[in-house]
C-alpha cells in the first residue's frame, strides 16, 4: 500500500466516523516553545488548554512534523527521520477512551477491501499506563489477550508537553515484526522487533512544573476529557509495503536510487556508504518541506537547521563520489514524490530549487576555504613535530567554518596525521548540552489567554474599518494586568475590548492603527496599539487620558485619519513593489515577509545575490508607472482554491481559512491574498522611492522604500543635498556626477603615486638590513625593528625584498613594527634555511610571548601582531637565541 493511500484511508476512516478533516498546519507556528511543529496535536493546543472553543467537537489530520535535535544520528540507524507525517484523531470533550480504542483498532485490523489496513490482529500488542485498569479492560473487550497487554510507567506511557498544562495516560499499539527482528517478550523486551505504530493519549489531567518525563506533579483533572492520538505514517508504510525500514519505502527509496545514479556507489554494500545514502534521502525531503513553508538558510534558529541539512546532503554526496552539484536533482525527486499530498512542492518547485541550490553553491565555496584552513592547521602541527590535530582545532573547523569532521578525518589521514576525535566529540557534546539547556530554558507554559476565552466565544469583533473610520461601539470588557476590571480612570493603561471597531489590528505586515475612544461624558482614551487574540478578537491597548471608561459604556471608536491614510499608502505600495519585483526579476522573487506603516515599507523576498543598480532602478520605475496608471483597487471575498486558481499570491507558511480576501490592483498587475487596508486607486499611493536593498539572510533580500509625502520629503532633502554639492563644485546639478567622477579618478592617481613613493622609501632601507645581517652558524639572520612609520601592510613587502637579496644562501628575516601601540610582525624563511630545518611559524613561538603576540602562516612566511611594544628588544633577542639553537 502506497504512502499516499495510507494517508487517504486514515482521513476517510475518521471523516466517516464524524470527524472534521483539518489540513496540516505549516511547520512554522507562532509558538515560543517550538522551532518547528513536531507533533500532530500542536495546532490544536489552544483547544486542549481551554483558551479557545474549537469549531468542531472532533477532528482528524495528517500533520507534517520535523524533529532535528539529534541530526547526527540520522542515517546511522534506520529508525531516525527528521521529517515525518503524524496522522491523528482528536476529541475535544466529545468521546474518550472506548471510542478512541475502537476507532484505532478497526482501522488497523479491518480488511483492505473494507477500507482498513489489514493488519493481523494476532501480531498487535498494546501497552497501558500502570494503573489504567479501564483501558486494559477495553482492550480485552476488543479481543486482545491479556498476555499481549503490558503495563508501563510514566516514562513510557504518560504524556505531557514537558511544560505545565494538559497531560494524561496513554496506550500504545505495537506490531510484532517476527523473531528474526529480536527476542520474544513484547515491547518491554525489544522495541525493534515490537514496533510502535500508534499512540492513544487520554488527556484527562493537568500537570505542574518539572523536568523530564516523570518528574512532575499531577495537579488534578481537566474540565473536559480529550483525546489526542498519533499514528506514524512512515512506520505503517514500511510495514504494509513489506520492507525492512522507512528508507526502503516508496517516498524515500527513489531518493537513494537517484543518489546511486549520481555517485556510482550502491546502497546496501558498505555501512558507511549506507549512512550517507540515508542522510541524503532523509535530509532532502526535510529540506524541501522546510523551504516550501518559507524557511531560508541562515546562521541561527530555523535557518541554521536548514543550512545544516543541506550541507550534510552535499557532504554525503561528495563522500560517495559525486563531483558535480547534486541538490537540484534531489529536490526534483522529492517534489515528484511528495506533491500528491503536498501540491505546493510542485507549484513552488522553482523557488524551492533556487534556495537549495544557492546554499549548495555557497557551501562548495566554504569547502574550498576550509581546505585552506585545514592545510594551515596541518602545517602548524607538523612544524612543531606533532602527529595529531587537536580536538579544539577540529571543532573550530566544524563549528566556525562549517567544515565537516569526516572530511577533517579524511584529509588528516592523507596528510599522515591523526585527529583527537575524543576531544572533538567532547566539545560537540558540550555544545549539544548547552543547546538543550537553552531550549529547556526557553520553554515555558503557554501564555494564559483564558481571560479572553469567554470574549472569543461570544463571537468575532466586527471590523468596520474597510468602510468607515468612526464607529459607535459597546465596551465588552476591560482588562488590566491580566484581570477583568469594571472601570478604568485617567492615567491608567487598560486593554479595551469592543464589539466593533474601525481600527486595524496588526497583522499581515501592517502595523496597527492609532486612534481614540471617546464618549459624550468627556471620556478620552488614546489607543496605542491593537492586537488580535485567536485571530478574531480585537484588543485595544490604551491609556485613559480623561474621564472614566466603564464596562458596558457606549463609545465612539475612531481611527486616526492621517495615520490610516499613510498606512494604506504603505500597504498598497508594498503590493506595487512586490509586483514590480516579480516583473523585473521573475516569478522566483516571492515574498518572505513585509512591514508597512505610514510613509514607509520594507519587503523581504527570496533571491540569490545582490541586486544591480539597474534592477533597483527598474523596480522603482515599474512601481511608479503603476502608481501613475491610476489603477483601480478592488477587494473581494472568495474561497481559497478559487483565489489560487485566479493567480492570487499567498504568503508561504501562512495558514488561510476556507474564505480569503483578495486585493486586486490593476487586474493582472497585482493580485494578492490580503486582509489589510488599501487605497482606492493606485495614484493615491503617491511617489515610491526605493532607498536600497540588503541581505537579511542566505537567499533573502530586503527592499526598503518611502511612499507618499515621506517619499517627497526624502527626495526634497536629496535635491537640497545635490544643490549644495553642485554649489561647492561650481557646476550645474546635472554635471555633478561627471565632476565627482573626475575628482575621484584624480584622487586614485594621487594615492597610487603616494603609495609608490612610500614603498620606494621602505625598500630603500632593505640594503642596510642586508649589510647588517648576522651570521649564526650557516644561516644569515636579519632580526630587527622596522623603520618608524612602516605600516603593517608594507612590512611584508620589505621582508620579502630583504629575503630575495640573499639569493640561495640560507637566510631568516624577522621584522617587528611599532604602530599605534601594536606590534605587527613578519617572519620569512628562504628555501635554503628551510632545508636546514627552519620554519617561520616555529620562530613566531620564540618571540611571540615577549610582545604578547600571536600569528601563523606557512613554513616560508608567518605574520601577525602583538600588543606589547615594550617587549620588542626581548623578542628580537629570543629570535637570535632560537636561531642559534637550531643552527647547531
Amino acid at each position: 500500500m502506497q504512502t499516499h493511500e495510507i494517508r487517504r484511508r486514515f482521513l476517510d476512516h475518521f471523516v466517516r466516523a464524524g470527524h472534521t478533516e483539518v489540513p496540516s498546519a505549516s511547520l512554522i507556528l507562532a509558538d515560543p516553545n517550538l522551532l518547528f511543529v513536531n507533533a500532530g496535536m500542536v495546532q490544536f493546543v489552544p483547544y486542549f488548554l481551554g483558551q479557545q472553543t474549537p469549531p468542531y467537537a472532533t477532528a482528524t489530520s495528517v500533520q507534517k512534523c520535523v524533529r532535528t535535535l539529534d541530526i547526527e544520528n540520522v542515517g546511522i540507524t534506520t529508525r531516525h527521520n527528521t521529517f515525518f507525517q503524524m496522522a491523528g484523531n482528536f476529541s475535544f470533550g466529545d468521546y474518550f477512551k472506548r471510542e478512541a480504542i475502537t476507532l484505532a483498532w478497526s482501522l488497523l485490523t479491518n480488511s483492505v477491501e473494507d477500507g482498513g489496513y489489514g493488519f493481523d490482529p494476532e501480531r498487535l500488542w498494546v501497552t497501558v499506563y500502570l494503573d489504567d485498569d479501564e483501558a486494559e479492560r477495553m482492550w480485552l473487550e476488543m479481543g486482545v489477550p491479556s498476555e499481549r497487554i503490558q503495563r508501563r510507567g510514566m516514562a513510557d506511557n504518560y504524556w505531557s508537553m514537558s511544560i505545565p498544562g494538559p497531560c494524561g495516560p496513554c496506550s500504545e499499539i505495537y506490531f510484532d515484526r517476527g523473531p528474526e527482528f529480536g527476542k520474544e517478550g513484547g515491547p518491554e523486551a525489544d522495541e525493534d522487533r515490537y514496533l510502535e505504530i500508534w499512540n492513544l493519549v487520554f488527556m484527562q489531567n493537568e500537570r505542574g512544573a518539572g523536568i523530564g518525563k516523570d518528574n512532575f506533579e499531577i495537579l488534578g483533572p481537566l474540565p473536559k476529557q480529550n483525546i489526542d492520538t498519533g499514528m506514524g505514517v512512515e512506520r505503517v508504510a514500511f510495514l504494509l509495503q513489506g520492507v525492512d525500514n522507512v528508507y526502503e519505502t516508496d517516498l524515500l527509496r527513489p531518493i537513494i536510487d537517484k543518489a546511486e545514479e549520481l555517485t556510482g556507489r550502491s546502497y546496501g554494500v558498505q555501512h558507511e556508504d549506507d549512512v550517507r545514502f540515508r542522510v541524503i534521502a532523509d535530509h532532502a525531503r526535510t529540506a524541501a518541506m522546510l523551504i516550501a513553508d518559507g524557511v531560508n538558510p541562515g546562521n541561527d534558529g530555523r535557518g541554521y537547521v536548514l543550512r545544516r541539512l543541506l550541507r550534510r546532503i552535499v557532504r554525503s554526496a561528495r563522500l560517495l563520489g559525486a563531483e558535480q552539484p547534486v541538490i537540484g536533482q534531489f529536490m526534483k525527486v522529492v517534489s515528484e514524490l511528495m506533491s500528491p499530498s503536498y501540491p505546493e512542492l510542485g507549484t513552488d518547485f522553482r523557488r524551492i530549487e533556487t534556495v537549495a541550490v544557492g546554499e549548495e553553491t555557497a557551501f562548495l565555496k566554504t569547502l574550498n576555504t576550509g581546505s585552506t584552513l585545514f592545510d594551515n592547521t596541518a602545517a602548524a602541527v607538523k612544524a612543531k613535530g606533532g602527529k595529531t590535530i587537536g580536538g579544539s582545532d577540529a571543532f573550530t573547523l566544524h563549528d566556525t567554518y562549517g567544515f565537516p569532521i569526516d572530511l577533517t578525518l579524511e584529509m588528516a589521514a592523507e596528510a599522515g596525521l591523526a585527529v583527537d576525535e575524543d576531544g572533538f566529540r567532547a566539545l560537540m557534546a558540550e555544545q549539544r548540552q548547552r543547546a538543550k539547556e537553552d531550549a529547556q530554558a526557553r520553554k515555558h507554559a503557554h501564555a494564559d489567554l483564558t481571560i479572553y476565552k469567554e470574549l472569543v466565544d461570544r463571537g468575532a469583533t466586527e471590523f468596520t474599518g474597510f468602510d468607515e473610520l468612526t464607529s459607535e461601539a459597546h465596551v465588552l470588557a476591560l482588562i488590566a494586568d491580566g484581570v477583568r476590571i469594571p472601570a478604568a480612570s485617567a492615567g491608567q493603561d487598560v486593554e479595551v475590548i469592543l464589539d466593533r471597531s474601525p481600527m486595524y489590528a496588526e497583522s499581515g505586515g501592517q502595523i496597527a492603527d492609532r486612534g481614540s475612544i471617546t464618549a459624550s461624558s468627556g471620556l478620552k482614551v488614546r489607543v496605542n496599539d491593537v492586537q488580535k487574540i485567536a485571530k478574531t478578537l480585537w484588543v485595544h491597548k490604551t491609556t485613559v487620558e480623561h474621564g472614566q471608561i466603564t464596562e458596558g459604556d457606549v463609545v465612539l471608536a475612531q481611527a486616526d485619519p492621517a495615520w490610516r491614510r499613510g498606512a494604506t499608502q504603505g500597504h498598497s505600495g508594498t503590493h506595487m513593489v512586490h509586483a514590480a519585483l516579480r516583473q523585473v526579476l521573475g516569478p522566483n522573487a516571492v515574498q518572505a515577509g513585509s512591514l508597512n506603516k505610514p510613509g514607509y515599507l520594507r519587503f523581504d523576498f527570496n533571491w540569490q545575490g545582490q541586486l544591480s543598480e539597474q534592477q533597483k532602478a527598474d523596480i522603482e520605475a515599474v512601481s511608479n508607472d503603476a502608481v501613475g496608471a491610476d489603477f483601480p483597487v478592488n477587494t473581494f471575498i472568495t474561497d481559497y482554491p478559487k483565489a489560487k486558481a485566479m493567480g492570487a499570491m499567498a504568503l508561504f507558511g501562512e495558514n488561510y481559512g476556507d474564505e480569503v480576501r483578495v486585493v486586486e490592483i490593476g487586474g493582472p498587475f497585482s493580485m494578492e491574498l490580503c486582509g489589510g487596508t488599501h487605497v482606492q486607486h493606485s495614484s493615491q499611493i503617491g511617489p515610491i522611492t526605493v532607498l536600497g536593498e540588503s541581505s537579511v539572510g542566505s537567499g533573502v533580500r530586503r527592499v526598503e522604500a518611502f511612499v507618499g509625502l515621506d517619499s517627497y520629503k526624502y527626495l526634497a532633502k536629496e535635491r537640497a543635498l545635490l544643490a549644495g554639492v553642485a554649489s561647492s563644485l561650481k557646476v550645474p546639478s546635472e554635471e555633478v556626477p561627471a565632476r565627482v567622477e573626475q575628482l575621484v579618478e584624480r584622487l586614485k592617481v594621487a594615492e597610487k603615486e603616494l603609495e609608490r613613493t612610500k614603498i620606494a622609501a621602505v625598500l630603500s632601507s632593505a640594503g642596510k638590513f642586508v649589510e647588517e645581517a648576522e651570521r649564526i652558524g650557516g644561516v644569515l639572520l636579519v632580526a630587527a625593528a622596522a623603520p618608524e612609520g612602516v605600516a603593517a601592510g608594507d612590512l611584508r613587502t620589505l621582508a620579502t625584498d630583504i629575503r630575495g637579496r640573499f639569493g640561495s644562501e640560507p637566510a631568516v628575516v624577522v621584522l617587528l613594527g611599532n604602530a599605534d601601540g601594536k606590534v605587527p610582525f613578519v617572519v620569512t624563511v628562504n628555501k635554503g634555511a628551510q632545508d636546514l630545518g627552519f620554519r617561520a611559524g616555529d620562530l613566531v613561538g620564540a618571540f611571540g610571548p615577549s610582545i604578547a603576540g600571536r600569528g601563523g602562516g606557512k613554513p616560508e612566511m608567518a605574520q601577525g601582531a602583538g600588543s606589547d611594544p615594550s617587549g620588542i628588544a626581548a623578542g628580537l633577542a629570543a629570535v637570535r637565541a632560537r636561531v642559534a639553537e637550531l643552527a647547531k
